[in-house]
């Protein structure tokens, strides 16, 4: 099902019809800052089950992000953070980074391993944090693409992403063409922040 969001006009309609899938355990591709990703219910084990099948991989060996509300709800899924690294996130999110952080003892259990840390996400696109908020819990994401493959315009083109995904999903939002980059990764796991991919974000 292709649904269109206009993200300067969004129908609060629209966004409850999809948080309601979420919630049954569907899987969505939506619009971020940067690449369209797809994602599901943090709290919902069989949509996460079915995330990672579809990604050809175990859950316990995925390596999903997730995308919070704020910052404020960042601090329910990761261990105390210093302050210069609040700082550097207070800097950056929302915006196309994603952070690699110490993550709290529930992640593990909701992953089925022994995950240490979680890569958190706030894009800067007004439809995505509708959810977030629709939802009342962050969202599971992670790219289209494996890290192999070429960010090409099919990517892109909600249209495109349509014909290729339809069957594998049980939403797709049409926010616009999204950006052939994919999002800044900065490990902060061990004193100095390391940038481990550089994409879209600029610090």
């Amino acid at each position: 099902m292709l649904i269109e969001i206009q993200e300067e006009n969004i129908d609060q309609r629209l966004i409850q019809q999809i948080v309601k899938a979420l919630k049954q355990g569907e899987l969505i591709i939506y619009p971020t800052d940067t690449v369209y990703a797809i994602g599901c219910d943090l709290m919902n084990k069989k949509a996460l089950e079915n995330l990672a099948r579809l990604k050809n991989m175990k859950l316990s060996k995925s390596k999903f992000s997730i995308i919070c509300k704020d910052l404020s709800d960042v601090s329910n899924y990761v261990k105390q953070i210093d302050r210069p690294t609040f700082k550097l996130l207070k800097q950056c999110l929302p915006g196309p980074f994603t952070f690699i952080l110490e993550a709290t003892n529930e992640i593990p259990k909701l992953f089925d391993n022994k995950r240490k840390e979680i890569g958190i996400k706030i894009p800067d696109n007004k439809i995505v944090h509708a959810l977030v908020e629709g939802l009342g819990n962050p969202i599971v994401t992670t790219s289209l693409i494996d890290d192999e493959d070429e960010l090409l315009e099919y990517f892109i083109n909600p249209y495109e992403i349509y014909e290729r995904f339809d069957s594998k999903v049980h939403t797709i939002i049409d926010g616009g063409l999204g950006k052939l980059e994919a999002s800044t990764i900065i490990n902060c796991l061990g004193g100095e922040p390391e940038i481990i991919r550089q994409g879209a974000g600029i610090v």
